[in-house]
């Protein structure tokens, strides 16, 4: 699915939330040290985390992981084609931190 649509569909339920934190994992994986750091982060390794990726709790949490680092989340998102505050709705979708909003 295009960045672009999943921007657009982000509302349309956990789908597009699911295809946009696998595109963060395999972000993550493209670069050993981001994955150490994350897997170091996450108490999981390579022999895990395949079965965890399966899990929506997981995939929120590969999301809301990225958010939470601003350096991470702009190149993730510029990579991707997303803007940034749809990976907090995609996070929020599968059950993940919910986005905050500056009043």
């Amino acid at each position: 699915m295009a960045p672009q649509a999943v921007n657009a569909k982000l509302s349309a339920g956990a789908g597009a939330g699911e295809a946009m934190a696998i595109g963060a994992l395999g972000f993550l994986a493209a670069e050993p040290s981001r994955l150490q750091r994350f897997l170091a982060l996450s108490g999981l390794g390579p022999h895990n985390l395949r079965q965890a990726a399966a899990d929506a709790g997981f995939l929120a949490a590969v999301l809301d992981y990225v958010a939470t680092d601003e350096a991470l989340l702009v190149a993730f998102a510029a990579g991707q084609g997303y803007d940034p505050a749809a990976v907090a709705r995609a996070a929020a979708s599968l059950g993940g931190a919910p986005p905050s909003f500056d009043p």
